[in-house]
């Protein structure tokens, strides 16, 4: 592990750090595009909002906020709530 830059002084942005930086941001890429994947499956198979909340650990409002467009889109008929 290479030392601090010192302050004043830009750090190198070619070094092991934009790598490990670079590498976080393929993974959160990747993990949006499996939970985009799961969220469709699960919901194309019947899953309620809050079934889906549950098992990503998340808030039903917090699952429909994200997916609710993205779904209706992609041509999913979404269960309400009360139906």
């Amino acid at each position: 592990m290479t030392p601090p830059t010192p302050i004043g002084q830009s750090p190198d942005p070619t070094g092991a750090e934009s790598d490990d930086l670079a590498a976080v941001v393929a993974l959160r890429d990747l993990a949006d595009r499996l939970e985009d994947a799961a969220v469709e499956r699960a919901m194309r198979a019947g899953w309620s909002w809050a079934q889906v909340a549950e098992a990503l650990g998340v808030t039903r409002q917090a699952v429909h906020k994200k997916h609710h467009r993205r779904l209706e889109t992609a041509g999913l008929e979404l269960r309400r709530r009360n139906a």
